[in-house]
C-alpha cells in the first residue's frame, strides 16, 4: 500500500489509521466493495456477495483531511 507523509492539501503531516463501522455489537474495519450496481445478498448465509478490500485511512495532523486507500 502506497504510504502517505504529506496532506494533499496544506502539506501537513498524515498519519495511519482506518474507520470503524458498529456492526451487531462488533466493531469492525470498513471494507470496499467491488461490483457495479446495488448489493446482491446471499439467500443462504444473510451477506452481501463480492470481492471485499480493508480500507485504509490517513488524516492529516494539521487539517484533518482524510484520504482513504482499499489495500
Amino acid at each position: 500500500m502506497e504510504v502517505k507523509s504529506n496532506c494533499p492539501k496544506c502539506s501537513g503531516q498524515m498519519e495511519q489509521g482506518f474507520v470503524i463501522d458498529n456492526g451487531y455489537r462488533v466493531p469492525i474495519v470498513s471494507e470496499w466493495t467491488a461490483g457495479a450496481g446495488p448489493p446482491q445478498w446471499s439467500f443462504w448465509t444473510g451477506k452481501i456477495k463480492s470481492v471485499t478490500r480493508q480500507i485504509t485511512t490517513y488524516r492529516c495532523t494539521k487539517c484533518g483531511f482524510l484520504e482513504s486507500y482499499a489495500g
